[in-house]
């Protein structure tokens, strides 16, 4: 998506949302003064192709991945204005990693669904950066497509070029494995693995070749923001058959030259330009290569004009280096180990570690919840009323309104991927917590609700 800026006296103004998708870029700033620049990020959550026949429920911002690319001047004032629209399922925000200051802008965004928040930053530091979201769980919200990249111009701007665009790679874990059709939903066992089943270029296989790759002429020289949205893996880009002639690590910086291969890490970005000097289909990759031919990340750039036979006399085709696919293959895992049973006082430090581990940072340390968005655990009604439907809801996860101690909350809570002596040891730890009832839950009652799910619900509530 593209912003376009307009001036207005000291007002530069984003108008409305962007009317261009990624790779596009907006213009550069070519004023030389600070302005106050309004931005507007609307957060959308979108089911779209991920791959031929695959779709996914992405998480966006302005309802691309990767989200609107955001251009101001160092010393602008950014008023940015973050959307929730009603019928998100949970609460976002946004951390850029331009902003000087607390959590980078995350904690004054955050907007539970039908909320709008607004904060205002001055960009300090020239740069390319990267913004996410931040909301708990954050890893996967990055996951699920909420990244996009600020570009801070120096106060003098940077060199002209003859074309710019805007790239990030970003990886999937869906419950299928690669090019398993139909809607996948994200796999937490994989993403804590860092075992994508897709790494691609701007949202999905194929987003940036064949009939969509970018077209550029021969002799032009190209202006690359290339970016990572992780969430886990550092990239390895190379553009095979050409080199990076110019690569900005820092803006305004030393300037790299005749680079083969970028190293960008999760959550950062490099400006890079070349100049492709041959007509032909030109591919970049992320040179871990068996996420390149096999789980989508390549991008092309189809490159036209006269033919160059002093640079290059070989045979052009336009059919190779594409994604070739791939099965994952995983290893059993090893048989449980025989132990003796542990004590309550064990298992209680257990459930302890694991809230600690996997609970605190949505239901924070005392089990207080976030006011309006994450319910408290702490003399919680709703938790103390029925123990199997709680079991049932740390395997199963929850999504619906429901009313905690008068207030109604309104969000999403995924499955946590636990095992039965997990599950019981935590909920044993918060039950026997900040004024609950203090009832001991076993692995055989996590396995009973497991193996039948429908029994959290049909079952009486438990007292101790």
């Amino acid at each position: 998506m593209t912003l376009r800026i307009a001036f207005a006296m000291t007002l530069l103004h984003v108008q409305g949302t962007a009317t261009q998708a990624p790779p596009a870029v907006p213009d550069p700033v070519l004023r030389r003064a600070p302005a106050r620049v309004a931005v507007r990020l609307v957060t959308q959550e979108v089911v779209a192709p991920l791959a031929e026949g695959v779709g996914y429920a992405f998480w966006t911002y302005n309802g691309t991945v990767p989200g609107t690319f955001l251009r101001v001047r160092q010393g602008d004032a950014v008023e940015v204005r973050l959307v929730n629209p009603p019928e998100s399922r949970v609460p976002h925000n946004v951390d850029l990693h331009a902003v000087t200051g607390p959590a980078g802008g995350a904690g004054a965004s955050l907007t539970r669904p039908g909320d709008s928040t607004t904060f205002t930053f001055t960009a300090l530091a020239p740069g390319l950066f990267v913004y996410h979201c931040a909301t708990v769980p954050v890893g996967m919200h990055v996951a699920n497509g909420m990244y996009g990249m600020i570009l801070v111009e120096p106060r003098n701007g940077l060199p002209p070029v003859d074309r710019e665009f805007y790239l990030m790679l970003g990886e999937f874990y869906t419950i299928g494995g690669y090019g398993e059709p139909g809607l996948q939903p994200f796999s937490m066992d994989k993403a804590l693995a860092e075992h994508p089943d897709y790494v691609v270029f701007n949202g999905g296989v194929g987003a940036v070749s064949a009939d969509r790759a970018i077209p550029v002429g021969v002799g032009e020289t190209v202006r690359l923001y290339l970016g990572n949205g992780g969430p886990n893996l550092t990239a390895s880009l190379h553009v095979i058959g050409e080199v990076f002639d110019r690569v900005y690590r820092t803006l305004p910086g030393v300037v790299d030259e005749h680079l083969q291969t970028l190293s960008v890490p999760p959550g950062a970005g490099v400006v890079a330009e070349v100049r492709f000097q041959a007509p032909g289909v030109y591919t970049l990759v992320d040179h871990s290569l068996f996420r390149a031919f096999n789980k989508g990340a390549l991008a092309q750039f189809r490159v036209t004009g006269p033919a160059a036979p002093d640079v290059y006399a070989g045979r052009t085709t336009e059919d190779v280096y594409l994604h070739e696919g791939g099965v994952v293959q995983t290893m059993p895992e090893p048989a449980d180990l025989d132990r003796r049973p542990p004590t309550l006082e064990e298992r209680v430090a257990h459930g302890r570690r694991v809230y600690g581990q996997t609970c605190r940072s949505c239901h924070q340390e005392g089990g207080q919840g976030i006011p309006g968005v994450i319910p408290p655990l702490a003399g919680s009604d709703f938790l103390n009323a029925d123990t199997r439907r709680a079991i049932g809801i740390v395997l199963n996860g929850l999504e619906g309104e429901i009313v905690v101690n008068g207030e109604t909350f309104s969000a999403v809570m995924p499955a946590l991927r636990l095992t039965d002596a997990d599950i019981a040891d935590v909920l044993t730890y918060v039950f026997r917590e900040w004024g609950n009832h203090g009832v001991v839950i076993s692995a055989g009652e996590v396995r009973d609700i497991r193996i039948c799910p429908w029994c959290a619900d049909a079952a009486a509530p438990r007292r101790p």
